[in-house]
């Protein structure tokens, strides 16, 4: 698996773009996670793709060749902060109630929503976490579940700070201006 960094301007069509460049590709996105960053006007993606050095080489260039694309970073090697948020609904009546919440309390993650019949768990941390919270709240009936996908961010200094503007066709403002910079095929 490789994890990349992406930094993109904050504007409609951007996603799609980034995925069609994946599925132009046949490269199977496993975990795909966007939200905005410190930066006004600029979000930042973490792309989980299944793929070996090579392939990650191919995947970096391509995604500069995409005009809202500002940065890319394979965050892979890097001592990174990885973390995956679930919701998970789980059926509680009676004595499972009572064993629930006790798992809960194990895997340090909170009840969010308490009905009758069930309640709604939330727990963050590495996949493996989830996954094994997962497989013990299975036996009692899970209702509906949601993950969020990975999100990373590399330790201390490892990625430099501020997002300059690259690729090859980007070393300008001007370039932002001209309509055929950046549209090679990819």
């Amino acid at each position: 698996m490789q994890t990349f960094a992406v930094y993109v301007d904050n504007k409609p069509g951007v996603l799609n773009r980034v995925a069609s460049l994946f599925r132009r590709r046949a490269f199977n996105i496993e975990s795909l996670t966007v939200g905005h960053t410190e930066l006004a006007g600029l979000s930042r993606m973490t792309i989980v793709v299944n793929t070996d050095e090579r392939g990650a080489r191919l995947v970096e260039a391509n995604l500069y060749k995409l005009i809202p694309v500002r940065r890319v970073d394979n965050i892979t090697r890097a001592p990174q902060i990885a973390r995956d948020l679930a919701l998970i609904k789980v059926s509680a009546l009676g004595d499972a109630r009572t064993q629930v919440m006790q798992l809960v309390d194990v895997y340090r993650a909170r009840i969010v929503d308490v009905s009758p019949e069930s309640l709604v768990i939330e727990t963050t941390g590495a996949e493996d976490k989830v996954d094994s919270l997962l497989e013990v709240l299975r036996p009692y009936g899970i209702i509906e579940m949601v993950r969020t996908g990975r999100v990373a961010m590399a330790r201390g200094g490892s990625v430099p700070h501020g997002i300059a503007v690259t690729g090859t066709a980007r070393q300008s403002a001007k370039a932002d201006d001209d309509p055929d910079i950046g549209n090679a095929s990819v």
